[in-house]
This record gives structure tokens, sequence and C-alpha cells, in this order.
């Protein structure tokens, strides 16, 4: 009877999610149903009613919800007007003539984007892998595969990263140490990628001929096409870093929403500010629909909080399994019901590191570290509502469960990896 009762806050988070997948098979819609695993999170954990609303409009208008609200509506902005101005497939064909491999140019835009640590910036690379897949024949549920794993390969060693530099504040270990020693995770990234998403005889590609294009092919007529996404990138990174230094009280995320600004000004100069595709972009129904996604999983991360999820889920770790539990099972379970790195490394680093020191092995910081980074990064990836997931699905109109039922295997093998890993450096 015990063991019941301890294992109850974990039935009641697999009960939540089990009603949003319930919702999302009963086509209700990715929002509402985020939403009413959100309610059902709340009743279980014994939030009151009455300060659901708060919750929700906390949740609603706190300064990460704008943020990413804004990164994610400019992100949209920018690859719908690319769509509608010609601009994507002009640079896709052009790109066709110096990249023959046509699962190396799948590929390849989803891990370009991938350097820009953007939230929810699959969204920005679905359209690109859809342009690319355009005389290739390849199955939706194939092309949410490419986009979702490629666009997450750097995670644990791009410098960037929110979730990078907190596990290095909160552990005391500087940046290029900690990506010195969680890099390997990006090899294994690209080799699960390759076997499971885009080797032959996992990905069917039909391919045709290389289309002929009026495009330039130089590659100074490349860097012309893509000069929007130079910018992009580039801009939010140099941002990034320079808001880092100079003002460091300046959230980052101004640098993202500024370089993405810039980016869409460029595309309109190059294309001569056409009315009609602005229009269309103003007006396109999917932008307001990824907006209301990004509503609905804020809300429920709130409603997580005001329901002490986490703390009940943290009591479960007593006794002599603590530190498998704040190492493993835990930045797994806060990773996978958040969907967000942060949302795990901030609930459940804390944890691990007073274990760690109340149990004399402060000298095994860094190594326990690698290890919870590995396990969270696993509980992210395979989150149903992980928005990068939610919003790939939902841009190539992919049933979800089917898809998810795809990185069971590869998302396995990474924490199996990470596992082997830590036991080669402990």
């Amino acid at each position: 009877m015990e063991s019941f009762a301890a294992l109850l806050p974990l039935a009641k988070v697999l009960a939540a999610f089990a009603a949003m997948l319930a919702g999302i098979r009963l086509r209700l819609g990715l929002g509402t149903s985020i939403l009413c695993g959100a309610a059902l999170t709340a009743t279980l954990f014994g939030l009151p009613p009455g300060r659901w609303p708060q919750v929700a409009l906390a949740a609603l208008t706190s300064q990460t919800t704008l943020f990413l609200a804004g990164i994610v509506g400019l992100i949209m902005a920018l690859s719908t007007t690319m769509e509608k101005t010609g601009q994507s497939r002009r640079l896709m064909d052009a790109l066709a003539v110096r990249m023959r491999s046509p699962r190396l140019r799948l590929a390849f835009f989803p891990a370009l984007i991938g350097l820009l640590p953007m939230p929810g910036g699959a969204v920005f690379s679905a359209p690109m892998v859809g342009e690319v897949a355009r005389t290739m024949r390849v199955d939706g549920e194939d092309k949410v595969l490419v986009n979702y794993w490629f666009r997450h390969v750097w995670e644990l060693g791009w410098p960037l990263y929110p979730g990078i530099i907190l596990t290095a504040s909160l552990g005391g270990v500087p940046i290029h140490r900690l990506i010195a020693w969680t890099f390997p995770a990006v090899p294994l990234m690209l080799l699960l990628g390759w076997v499971f998403v885009l080797r032959p005889g996992r990905l069917r590609i039909e391919e045709t001929p290389v289309p002929v294009t009026t495009a330039p092919t130089s590659l100074a007529g490349i860097l012309g096409l893509g000069l929007p996404l130079v910018v992009a990138i580039g801009g939010a990174v140099a941002l990034e870093g320079g808001i880092g230094l100079l003002l460091p009280g300046v959230p980052f995320e101004w640098g993202v929403l500024a370089a993405l600004g810039a980016a869409i000004v460029t595309l309109l100069a190059q294309t001569g500010f056409p009315l009609a595709a602005v229009r269309q972009t103003l007006t396109n129904r999917h932008l307001y629909a990824m907006l209301l996604v990004v509503a609905a999983i804020f809300v429920f991360k709130e409603t997580m909080e005001a329901a002490g999820v986490v703390r009940e889920l943290a009591a479960m770790a007593g006794g002599g399994v603590a530190l498998f539990a704040s190492a493993v099972f835990l930045p797994f379970l806060v990773g996978a019901i958040s969907g967000i790195n942060v949302a795990f490394v901030g609930a459940t680093f804390p944890l691990l590191l007073g274990v760690l020191d109340n149990l004399g092995m402060q000298d095994q910081t860094l190594p326990y570290l690698v290890l919870a980074q590995f396990f969270g990064f696993t509980g992210v990836m395979i989150s149903p509502i992980h928005i990068c997931f939610i919003l790939t699905c939902q841009y190539f109109r992919v049933e979800l469960g089917r898809a998810w039922r795809r990185l069971v295997v590869p998302c396995t093998l990474l924490a199996l990896g990470g596992s082997g890993y830590f036991l080669l450096i402990r």
C-alpha cells in the first residue's frame, strides 16, 4: 500500500498525458487537448478551481510565453513569406545543383537551424524540409522525423543553448569544460539519425532528376538567396553573445527577435516588398494555430508548477535510490512532461547537486551532470508535448502518435549510450 502511495504522483502525471493523447486522437485539436491535460493535472494534484484562471493568466502574460510567441510568430512570418515569394523554392533548387545527395539535403536545413537555439525552431526548418522533399515523394511521417531529429543534434554540444548555460552555472563548471564532456552526444545523435531516419531501407526516396533552375547556382548566388537565413542565424548568435557580454541583465530573446525582424526586412527588400505575400502571411490560419499551441503548452507548464507536480515527484527520491532518482529518473520524467531542457535542469539539478554533496561525492559532479543531461534530454526528445515535435507534426499534417512511436527506439538507445558513456568517464 505504501509503495502504491509513493508512486501516486507518477500515476497522476501519466493520467494527464493519457488525457492529452486521447484528445489528440479524438481530433479535439492540439491546443485544446493540452489544455484538457492541464485541467486534469490541476484536478488530480489538488489545485483549487479558483486558482485556475490566475494560473492561466500568469502563464499567458509571462515574459517567457510572450517571447516564445513573438519568436514563433516571426519564424512563421519569415518562412511563410519565403514560401509565398518563391525564395524558398529558388534556394532549394539552387542547392540541389550543388548538393547532390537527397538525404544530405533533407538533413542539412534542420541541422543548420539547430545552430540557432530558438524555441520552436523546428517550425522554421519544416517548410525547408518540405521544399527539399518536393520532388522526392517522401512520406509525411519521414519528413517529421527528419526535421525533428536533426533540428536537435547540437543540443548538448552547442554553448548557446540555455540548458547548457544553466547547467554550467548551477554546477560551477566552465561552459567549455562541460561541453567537452557532453559533446559526444552530437555524433551519437547524428549516428542514430542516420540509422533510424535517413539510411536507405529506412527512408524511401523516389529520386528524380535535379530540377532545372533559373536561380543562380554559384556560391555567391546561393548565399544571396539564403541571405535572410544568414541574417536570422548569424544575427541571433551575434546578438545573443553580445547581449550576454555587454548587457547581462537583458533577456537574450531580444537578440533573436531583432535578428528575425531584420531577416524579414532583408527578404522583403530582396523581393521588392510584395504586398500580396505579406497579406497572405498575416492571414495565415496556420500561424494563429501555432500560437494557440504555444499558449496551451505554457498554461500546462504553469499548472504543473502551481500544483507542485515536480515537488511531489522529487519526494519519491528518498532512501537509497536518491542518487539514481535525481540523476536519471527525475531529469527524464521532468523532461518528458515539460518538453523543455531548461525545465529539467532548473527543476532537478539542484536536487542532484544536493544529493552528491550529502553523499560526499563532489568529485563526481561533472560525470553525474553529464548523465543527467543525457537522460533529461532523452525525456525532452520523447516528450509528446515538445513544441518542436508538435509544431512539426502539425505542419506536415501527420498524426502525432504515428510519428511518436518511431522515436522510442532511437531515444532508448540515446539514453543507453549516455549510460555507457557515464560508466567510462566516472
